[in-house]
């Protein structure tokens, strides 16, 4: 059963001790990899690498670094990824959170035209196209 991370940030401030904590909630903690949870969600969404890799209009060189674990690409190029592979909000909030990055923040200009793209399962063309109409960064 899935813990809400409120809950998990409520029980940190009420807990003694730090190891009583851990013990108690470990099993809610991020434990995949970058490379183990891409490779978890193309199984997953039945998907192939070559296919995500054309639609987040990745170089491939790059993309297989990334999905091998050679590489940790930033914000912009795993929402790229998050995009070519047809995420769902969750999960790619999901991916963001487990290579580090902050999640989309619908109150940031950015993030609120990338969560609506993901959301409307737009292209990365169509998300760079808002973007760009609006006066903000491309994803690339």
């Amino acid at each position: 059963m899935e813990k809400d991370t409120s809950k998990i940030v409520e029980e940190l401030k009420l807990c003694p001790d730090f190891s009583t904590f851990y013990n108690e909630n470990k099993e809610y903690m991020v434990s995949e990899s970058l490379s183990e949870l891409l490779a978890r969600l193309l199984a997953e969404k039945g998907l192939r690498k070559a296919e995500v890799i054309r639609r987040a209009e990745l170089s491939e060189v790059y993309a297989y670094q990334i999905f091998s674990g050679l590489r940790i690409p930033d914000r912009k190029k795993l929402l790229c990824l998050a995009v070519g592979m047809g995420l769902t909000l969750e999960e790619a909030q999901t991916l963001l959170k487990c290579a580090g990055y902050s999640p989309l923040y619908v109150k940031l200009p950015f993030d609120s035209i990338v969560l609506y793209g993901i959301c409307k399962k737009l292209s990365i063309m169509e998300i760079n196209e808002l973007l760009f109409s609006y006066g903000l960064e491309t994803l690339g």
